[in-house]
């Protein structure tokens, strides 16, 4: 995960994918997924998304690192700097959340 440069706010949406074939997935799942919380808002399942400050992706990044097994896990992070250029659109069941109107 590489973190952009720029100043400002960064609009983020992160999906993760933790490997549960081996006993230490739950912690790293329980542990991502905690981490996530703090800084985004937890929309589907492994998907989360919100605005964060530049230096607040970093410390984002810098603490999923500690736990994310490089060979097993991954998390990808979609980043904009302007959300009007995203659009949410659901198929089936749509959820009540509450950042619906930011994507």
């Amino acid at each position: 995960m590489k973190g952009l440069k720029c100043g400002g706010n960064m609009y983020v949406i992160l999906v993760y994918d933790i490997n549960l074939e081996e006993k230490e997935g739950q912690k790293v799942l329980r542990k991502t997924f905690n981490i996530c919380k703090k800084y985004l808002v937890h929309i589907q399942n492994s998907v989360f998304e919100g605005e964060l400050l530049d230096s607040q992706l970093l410390k984002l990044e810098k603490e999923l690192k500690r736990y994310i097994r490089e060979d097993k896990d991954s998390i990808i992070l979609f980043k904009s700097r302007n959300q009007k250029w995203l659009d949410k659109q659901f198929v089936g069941k749509k959820e009540d959340y509450k950042t619906s109107n930011f994507l």
